[in-house]
């Protein structure tokens, strides 16, 4: 299935920050790749911002801060390209996760510029609207939905935010139902979508129950099914997934089974039947004691561009061609 890879470092320890996180990735139509990460003093610090650097030519550009409020910390960012061209690059704004809000920038040259930061929702009271983590998906009926989370008193809940305007306005799904296991109900945020024949949607969903969750729809991302566990570990930590031109599906994740369990190895696995088996296809990274972690998947053109978090002193590209 493999028949290329590399690995490289989009920039040095210590070249911005002392610590980094959460990557997203965005190939363009020019033959250029786009990442976006948060970096500051540490998680949570006020000094925390948004962060890109564009790939041409076989190089990253030296990363350059998207304008922000500097006083306080950015979170999780998103990239998003509009049917119209403009990249769009989402993310989270606040002190902490139960009060972060969910902001946008708009980039009309491919990640070159950025113009001046807008809400997402205004007015709204709920902390994660849009994307939370993980890259939106256009359905074939052209809607495009977000795979949404809240972490509103210490409850964690996953849903779907869905657009008909290519990002413009979000309506806010329901809640997917979570299961009740023998320590309590599942914790369930920062799902990852795709979808099968036209109006199948599928989630994947991190979870405190020691396995990746699940969930699917069949009106378009309306309406969802009670998730339920799969057998992929799940240490509670982020994953991403998503379906190339042949439908398979291929997901990044750290196969632990315990809950909050170290995060390595990070792994690229694979199914060919909707999500019903998987095999895991390599491991990008395997060091005991390491943090590969918050993986970013997506698919262009024949290959997948892939980052993640490297002991949150580096973000770390994989292309690889199928």
């Amino acid at each position: 299935m493999i028949t290329s890879k590399f690995k490289e470092f989009i920039f040095a320890p210590g070249t911005i920050a002392e610590s980094c996180h959460a990557s997203t990735v965005l190939p363009l139509d020019d033959g250029s790749v786009l990442a976006a990460w948060f970096a500051g003093e540490h998680e949570k610090a006020d000094d925390v911002r948004i962060w890109v650097s564009k790939r041409r030519d076989g190089e990253w550009s030296y990363p350059v801060a998207v304008p922000s409020d500097k006083n306080v910390a950015h979170w999780n960012p998103v990239l998003d390209l509009r049917n119209d061209g403009t990249v769009c690059l989402y993310y989270k704004k606040g002190k902490t996760t139960p009060s972060w809000r969910t902001w946008f920038v708009l980039s009309k040259d491919n990640g070159v510029t950025w113009a001046q930061p807008q809400i997402l929702v205004p007015g709204d009271k709920i902390d994660g609207r849009g994307p939370v983590k993980n890259k939106c998906i256009r359905l074939s009926n052209g809607a495009l939905l977000a795979p949404a989370s809240t972490e509103q008193r210490f409850q964690w809940r996953a849903f779907i935010d869905i657009s008909y305007d290519d990002g413009a306005t979000w309506q806010k799904q329901k809640n997917i139902t979570r299961p009740r296991i023998t320590d309590g109900i599942v914790g369930m945020i920062q799902p990852t979508l795709w979808e099968s024949p036209p109006g199948s949607v599928h989630a994947l969903i991190r979870s405190s129950g020691s396995r990746i969750y699940r969930s699917d729809s069949s009106d378009y991302g309306l309406t969802w099914g009670r998730a339920y566990a799969t057998a992929l570990p799940n240490n509670n930590s982020g994953i991403d997934c998503v379906k190339d031109d042949g439908g398979r599906v291929w997901l990044l994740y750290n196969p632990v089974e315990k809950n909050w369990g170290g995060r390595s190895p990070l792994t690229l696995a694979v199914t060919k039947d909707n999500g019903e088996t998987w095999e895991n296809v390599l491991d990008l990274e395997t060091r005991e004691g390491g943090e590969f972690s918050y993986p970013a998947i997506t698919y262009m053109d024949g290959r997948l561009h892939m980052t993640y978090t490297y002991d949150r002193k580096q973000v770390a590209y994989w292309e690889i061609g199928l």
